[in-house]
């Protein structure tokens, strides 16, 4: 049996925000989040968060996050008197045998199976800590080992705490551990706070570990990011772009032309298929698919779309389809400087071009708005030419009406299409018309006040100022 405990107490003050730290976001997801998905993956019998900074905001997060039905434990630590205490808060929720893992809600890119194989190294009967070397271990706990067996974990040794001779090693304890669960317990009743910082460390317990004859065992994860922590700003920009070009590498490898990876950001999921091209600047959010040959142009936000073979995204458009989603289908062309949102349906062909907005419509085969219109609640048929500066008026001030144009509709510039309203298959709309009332198939309808121009008109003219 398996239970995991995420510490996700502290203010986090370098981060110089009234956020929780946990709270911040990396890849468009807060940080907690991504290790209680980790953790998720794992099996575990329960997930049990350590709260204390902000605990309201963390708890309510997480619960929306994942759902009322996922198994998710909160205790608070408060006051918070150091890691070790943090851990003994959560003993009620734990089991009485079995393994604890315990992550960290700062640290959001461990891999499951680096978690796994940690699980595997504690076996119910070790203490197994997961470690690395780096260059840089500033802040870190010290690893130190048995000079006559370097396989040996004698202890840990906090950096505050640590001799000069201590904080040269390299090799760092990364602030994850499994234990067995029952030794855990016995363990966290005999820690004191004689040290510098007055806290109980739960590096400690190493250090009981030996003493009690428990094996101390190390695992390393694949790579460093996987155990960076975040306590700044900059730190977590440093996370974040190590992270950004991780997923473009990946989709670099499965065959995405990105003109930059430096210049890419995923905060989601996005398939591909073939010869797909991203230029520079581009940011995926929530769930994306783009398909065969399907070209995006630079510094488009695209989140909740399912774009089509062959469809060309321009520059600077931004599609979000939220939660009815957006779809652009095959050979279309959108952008530059166009915006589609949620409920936008485009057909095969279909051209929107730059300051065209679209919410809640479907365009028919080979349909065009090439300029400056809004199409809202509007059903568009095959081949319609919307003219620039038209609109479909779909409120009246307390509900939404929809349009309804038929295939081979032609409709002139700045027209007002005033919902509900239903165009006819062929019809067409001169140009500059109000349209209120249905409109005939295959005939033109004009709706414009008669041009009369006033014989003897002058302007008025400015009175000059008094000096």
């Amino acid at each position: 049996m398996l239970d995991i405990v995420i510490m996700a107490a502290g203010k986090g003050t370098r981060m110089k925000s009234s956020r929780p730290k946990v709270l911040h976001t990396l890849a468009g997801r807060p940080l907690l989040q991504h290790v209680l998905a980790t953790a998720a993956s794992l099996g575990a019998r329960k997930l049990i968060t350590i709260t204390g900074h902000g605990a309201d905001a963390v708890e309510q997060s997480m619960r929306a996050a994942f759902g009322a039905d996922a198994a998710l434990a909160f205790v608070r630590q408060e006051p918070q008197l150091g890691t070790g205490h943090a851990v003994q808060q959560a003993l009620p929720e734990l089991g009485e045998t079995g393994t604890t893992l315990i992550l960290n809600g700062d640290v959001p890119l461990i891999e499951a199976a680096t978690a796994r194989a940690l699980v595997e190294a504690c076996g119910g009967t070790r203490l197994a800590l997961l470690t690395i070397e780096l260059l840089d271990a500033g802040g870190y706990g010290r690893i130190v080992r048995d000079p006559m067996d370097a396989t040996r974990v004698l202890r840990i040794v906090e950096h505050k705490d640590a001799s000069e001779e201590q904080r040269a090693i390299d090799e760092v304890y990364t602030g994850v551990m499994a234990a067995p669960t029952a030794w855990l317990r016995q363990a966290l009743a005999r820690l004191k706070n004689d040290n510098a910082q007055r806290e109980y460390y739960l590096t400690d317990v190493v250090g009981f570990a030996v003493a009690d004859g428990m094996p101390v065992v190390a695992a390393q994860p694949a790579t460093e990011t996987e155990v960076l922590g975040v306590n700044s700003p900059l730190q977590l920009a440093e996370l974040e772009r190590r992270f950004q070009r991780t997923q473009a590498e990946t989709l670099m490898e499965a065959g995405v032309r990105l003109a930059d990876p430096a210049r890419f950001d995923l905060r989601g999921t996005l398939q591909t298929g073939s010869d797909v091209e991203i230029d520079i600047g581009c940011l995926f959010e929530g769930d994306v698919s783009l398909g065969d040959n399907v070209r995006i142009g630079a510094h488009c936000c695209i989140r909740n779309a399912k774009i089509e073979a062959d469809a060309v995204i321009h520059p600077f458009t931004h599609i979000d389809g939220e939660q009815l989603g957006v779809v652009v289908g095959a050979g279309a062309l959108v952008g530059p400087y166009a915006r589609l949102r949620p409920g936008a349906q485009l057909g095969a062909g279909v051209h929107i071009g730059n300051f065209v907005e679209v919410k809640n419509s479907t365009l028919g085969v080979d349909a065009k708005a090439n300029h400056l219109a809004y199409l809202g609640d509007a059903s568009v048929g095959a081949r319609v030419n919307i003219g620039a500066g038209s609109i479909t008026a779909n409120y009246d001030g307390a509900n939404k009406h929809r349009t309804v144009i038929g295939d081979d509709v032609h409709v002139g510039s700045n027209c007002v299409l005033v919902a509900p309203v239903t165009l006819g298959d062929g019809a067409t709309i001169g140009g500059g018309s109000t349209i209120g009332k249905d409109a005939p198939a295959g005939q033109l309808t004009v709706a414009r006040a008669k041009q009369v121009t006033l014989p003897g008109w002058q302007r008025p003219v400015k009175q000059p100022k008094a000096r």
